[in-house]
């Protein structure tokens, strides 16, 4: 290619300058200069359009299509950015407590923590699921709520010990080969963090929304603020934040204290322009009746613990009736 001189673009400009209103405004060599520099930008910038919208094509057709689970009517992710903060506790809570405050509809739950299930516990079921003529796993039922989990398929004691590709083959059996039968709610226990898992399932099946866990403390917040823009990036909707272990009332004295921090997850909620789902207590009777396999909002259904977990459920289903709207 020639090298480019001012020269060049001048005899351009001069041959050209009947086209041209920038030439004969200005001395030659200036509307030469400001000519190239306008023709620059516009290739540049043309360049860039033409490169954002090449990668869009790209990701349209790698991205798999959003298939809906046969039978399911709305999936329900409870997430959480990091471990320990009560998120498996919360999920089958609220599986119950949709079911509790809307007694005609049908809930399920699926245990996606593939490496960690919880659910098997929490719901007191043991057991390998039943395969029907067609090869698809019937889920294990207590309390009036179908439940899926890799804790079904391995040994109690086991440690699943994969690589991703057998990660995501376990978890493409959990989402595609279960019968469901007729389900209103299907909520997701996922795992902690912002992986494979989380990806996969959001980029597979339509996605009702997205409820985020987190306790006060400041390390948990910076991880649910991740959690939640992951979850925008992937085009799911956030219902909201669930702030966990909230505050602990002493039994004795029955002083409220906020181990954790105060409101962190409401302040971390108007942050991100969402809304605050629920208020849940650090309370032992949620830990014991969940290490039972008796979780509170069944086992004592009147009591505040499970109360709090009544309005989280409440404030579920209204958001998701704000969405469809």
């Amino acid at each position: 290619m020639a090298q480019f001189t001012y020269s060049r673009l001048l005899s351009f400009m001069s041959t050209h300058a009947n086209k041209s209103l920038v030439v004969r405004a200005a001395p030659p060599k200036k509307a030469a200069f400001a000519c190239y520099l306008h023709f620059i930008r516009w290739h540049r910038s043309a360049d860039a359009e033409a490169l954002a919208e090449r990668r869009k094509r790209q990701m349209a057709r790698s991205l798999p299509e959003r298939k809906a689970i046969t039978g399911v009517r709305q999936v329900l992710l409870v997430a959480s950015g990091k471990g320990g903060v009560g998120k498996s506790t919360t999920a089958v809570n609220l599986a119950l407590a949709l079911m509790a405050n809307q007694p005609s509809k049908s809930v399920g739950l699926l245990d996606a923590d593939v490496y960690g299930p919880s659910v098997p516990k929490m719901m007191n079921l043991k057991g390998n699921p039943q395969l029907t003529d067609n090869n698809r796993m019937l889920p294990l039922t207590n309390y009036g709520v179908p439940c899926m989990s890799m804790g079904f398929l391995v040994d109690e004691d086991a440690p699943i010990v994969w690589r991703g590709l057998m990660v995501m083959s376990a978890l493409d059996k959990l989402l595609r080969q279960v019968e469901w039968g007729s389900l209103d709610y299907l909520v997701i226990d996922m795992p902690p963090g912002t992986g494979d898992v989380q990806l996969t399932i959001t980029q597979s099946i339509p996605i009702a929304g997205a409820v985020i866990v987190s306790t006060p403390q400041d390390v948990a917040l910076l991880d649910a603020r991740r959690g939640a823009q992951m979850f925008r990036k992937v085009n799911v909707p956030v219902l909201g934040l669930v702030q966990n272990m909230s505050t602990f009332e002493c039994p004795r004295c029955h002083q409220r204290t906020a181990i954790f921090g105060s409101d962190g997850a409401r302040q971390l909620a108007d942050s991100l322009g969402v809304t605050l789902l629920g208020d849940i207590p650090l309370h032992v009777h949620i830990r014991q009746t969940a290490d039972r396999g008796e979780p509170v909002v069944v086992s004592s259904p009147g009591s505040p613990e499970a109360l709090s977990y009544l309005k989280l459920a409440s404030a579920v289903l209204q958001r998701l009736e704000e969405l469809a709207a």
